[in-house]
């Protein structure tokens, strides 16, 4: 393992240093607000079916917007993009958090408001991701890749950590509204980035929107590995990432605990994810990233299936612990391939497609074990995800070699495939 001197040499640009620090905060509020709205729903219905559908409203946006997200980041400014989407994100937030202390929510109000915040995520996401060759050197683009990931994972420890006392103290409202303040920082700041113009934008606009976002399908789908790595991490999204969409009810039903609870197991997530996030962005190579891509992905279902099988509080949070460390390995590791692998004028729609698969299927996943979950309970739909994610494992396992070939080599040139 390399020293982390590659971390802190990648933190010590000035660039670095503020889009970081906003990203620490929006993502703490994102994490806050999560927890809340989950909880809320819970409470609304007590329904782990609705809580599912509260999950599925926040992320599967990504399913039609991402794609279209990333052709406009590949032809926009990118800076005023993440700008007006954050901007979108913190208003949203805020409509929110007045409706709850207003006592004006409904269900279904709040379906529509997390529709509205999933689109605005979904602009936010490949914007900012193609913002980073543009904030550190070349030289330090992997480190800089690895530490966004690490800084959504100290998030998601701080996020919980924050918002479960402050739900059971005063309530769900004031940590959503904590989410708004939060991206209007984010906002606020992005002004202060100094990013080259080519950064910025990754070409000019064509004739077709549309055209440019089918090229950029066309163009992941054909790429020997960009093709096979994404849509390895689509499957196991959708198997495996929809338990930690969903926790409110495993807390209740299978640990019969309440919203603090809550909080420490969604902060095991994050801890877990920190140190395992760590190690990998400390190893300062791309060599062998693929395999830990498709490993991660073995861990994390085994360590899912610890989780579910479980009704001992104790043991839960170790294997959350787990849960979060194998997902960051992999999250980093595809996240990484994707940025060194990707044609510079392709970068946004990539990183779009990596969004779409980060939000759109664990929601899906959510929603089809909330549904399950109301029939069969919540542990065994889940543990034929195990298994069948372990089958995906195998797949990836048996075609390690070419796909590794196709993306761990050198950078790609400035023109299309």
């Amino acid at each position: 393992m390399a020293s982390l001197s590659t971390l802190s040499r990648a933190l010590s640009h000035r660039n670095a240093k503020i889009f970081f620090g906003a990203s620490l905060t929006a993502w703490t509020g994102l994490w806050m607000h999560r927890i809340a709205v989950s909880w809320f729903a819970w409470e609304l219905t007590g329904s782990a079916f609705w809580v599912g559908v509260i999950a599925f409203c926040d992320l599967a946006p990504a399913v039609i917007v991402s794609p279209l997200a990333g052709a406009v980041a590949d032809r926009a400014d990118r800076l005023q993009m993440t700008m007006i989407s954050q901007a979108a994100i913190g208003l949203n937030g805020a409509l929110i958090a007045v409706l709850v202390a207003t006592g004006q929510m409904t269900i279904g109000v709040l379906l529509v408001f997390e529709v509205i915040g999933g689109i605005a995520a979904s602009f936010a996401q490949p914007a900012r991701q193609s913002l980073m060759p543009g904030l550190v050197p070349p030289a330090d683009l992997p480190a800089a890749v690895a530490l966004n990931s690490l800084t959504f994972n100290v998030a998601r420890f701080i996020g919980p950590a924050l918002a479960g006392p402050i739900i059971a103290v005063a309530g769900v409202w004031p940590a959503i509204a904590c989410n708004a303040l939060a991206y209007f920082f984010a906002t606020a700041t992005t002004p202060m980035l100094v990013v080259e113009a080519a950064a910025r934008r990754g070409h000019a606009a064509t004739a077709s929107l549309f055209g440019e976002m089918v090229d950029g399908l066309r163009y992941a789908a054909r790429h020997p590995g960009l093709g096979p790595i994404l849509g390895f991490a689509a499957v196991a999204a959708l198997l495996l990432r929809g338990v930690q969409e969903i926790l409110p009810p495993f807390v209740e039903r299978t640990f019969g605990r309440g919203a603090e609870s809550l909080a420490v197991l969604t902060a095991a997530f994050g801890v877990g994810a920190l140190i395992a996030g760590l190690a990998v962005a400390a190893r300062g190579r791309l060599d062998g990233t693929t395999r830990l891509a498709v490993l991660g992905v073995g861990a994390l279902a085994l360590a899912t299936a610890g989780f579910v099988a479980t009704g001992w509080f104790v043991f839960g949070v170790v294997c959350a612990a787990l849960m979060g460390a194998a997902g960051s390995v992999h999250g980093i590791s595809v996240q990484m391939l994707a940025q060194s692998a990707s044609d510079p004028a392709m970068r946004g729609r990539v990183l779009s497609l990596w969004g779409l698969i980060t939000r759109a299927c664990p929601a899906m996943g959510a929603l089809i074990l909330g549904g399950l979950g109301e029939l069969f309970g919540l542990r065994w739909p889940t543990l034929v995800a195990v298994l069948l994610s372990l089958l995906v494992v195998a797949w990836g396992l048996s075609r390690l070699g070419r796909i590794a070939g196709a993306l761990e080599g050198p950078p790609p040139d400035h023109h299309n495939r």
